[in-house]
């Protein structure tokens, strides 16, 4: 007999109807766990994503977003600058996509070597992007837009992919528009480090609904499987982190009142706590 705190829920990792254990509850979402490849997901509704990442989320007005985006502008440049390299190592040049590109700091830091391109859901961040020169789509990355960009040879998502309702089908569509060869360049939360399991819902990155998805390395190793894409690097950096992000994390997580923007904006602290996971998945040539 099922364990009632159990359930059959289509797993996008497995591609098949897989067990699904409940966690816990956090926000009024139920979290669940895949017991064949780990990966968590959220279960909300009338969660509205068009709505949610406006131009607060990203300066304050949302207690999981960002205290101060445009502020941190240098510390997250600078970071920025180091993971630019990091692509280098795997794809030298050529055209680039940034999905969920914000303001375009990586963008900017990025097109000295790549012919760069954006996709960015907030009005406002587009709008900047443009402003600031940089080719970026304000809206979804469907089928439709990734087609009118055209082929690329990498195409990053930082800190995105837990953000959108169907992974799987967001990898196939980048596999899809990747030159032989190409890379495909992750950053996401690791819901399988000894931190995420020690913390559980109280995690720093358990924050539905904005949150739907948390990723385990086997869960990535089967993702890019399914849409045939080899996993080629997997690692746990550490990164330059604004004092002011910091700061509003750790009210949140405290259940206190996060301070408004102040100027520790540009001052960055290099962390690490080994519970976020980079992956570099690249199409065969």
């Amino acid at each position: 007999m099922l364990n009632p705190v159990s359930q059959f829920l289509p797993c996008p990792a497995c591609g098949s109807s897989t067990r699904q254990r409940h966690l816990y509850a956090v926000q009024g979402c139920d979290i669940l766990r895949c017991k064949e490849c780990g990966i968590g997901r959220t279960e909300t509704t009338g969660f509205d994503p068009t709505a949610y990442y406006s131009e607060d989320y990203f300066s304050g007005g949302h207690s999981d977003g960002y205290a101060d985006y445009l502020g941190a502008e240098p510390v997250l440049r600078r970071e920025f600058r180091r993971v630019v390299g990091f692509v280098r190592r795997h794809c030298v040049g050529g055209r680039l996509l940034e999905i969920g590109c914000a303001y375009g700091f990586f963008l900017q830091e990025a097109k000295a070597y790549f012919e760069v391109c954006g996709i960015e859901l907030s009005q406002g961040a587009a709008e900047h992007c443009r402003r600031s020169g940089l080719p970026v789509v304000q809206g979804i990355a469907d089928e439709e837009t990734l087609r009118r960009l055209g082929k690329m040879d990498a195409i990053v998502l930082l800190d995105v992919i837990e953000h959108l309702p169907d992974p799987r089908d967001i990898l196939a569509l980048c596999a899809n528009q990747l030159n032989p060869g190409g890379v495909i360049v992750v950053t996401t939360g690791d819901f399988g480090s000894v931190l995420a399991r020690l913390t559980g819902a109280k995690w720093r990155l358990m924050t539905p609904p904005q949150h739907l998805w948390f990723f385990t390395r086997e869960s990535m190793m089967r993702l890019s499987a399914a849409v045939g894409l080899d996993l080629v690097s997997y690692d746990r950096p550490g990164k330059l982190v604004p004092v002011s992000l910091i700061m509003f994390q750790l009210a949140r997580m405290l259940g206190l009142r996060a301070p408004g923007p102040r100027h520790e904006s540009g001052i960055g602290l290099p962390v690490n706590l080994f519970d976020a996971m980079r992956v570099v998945l690249r199409k065969p040539s």
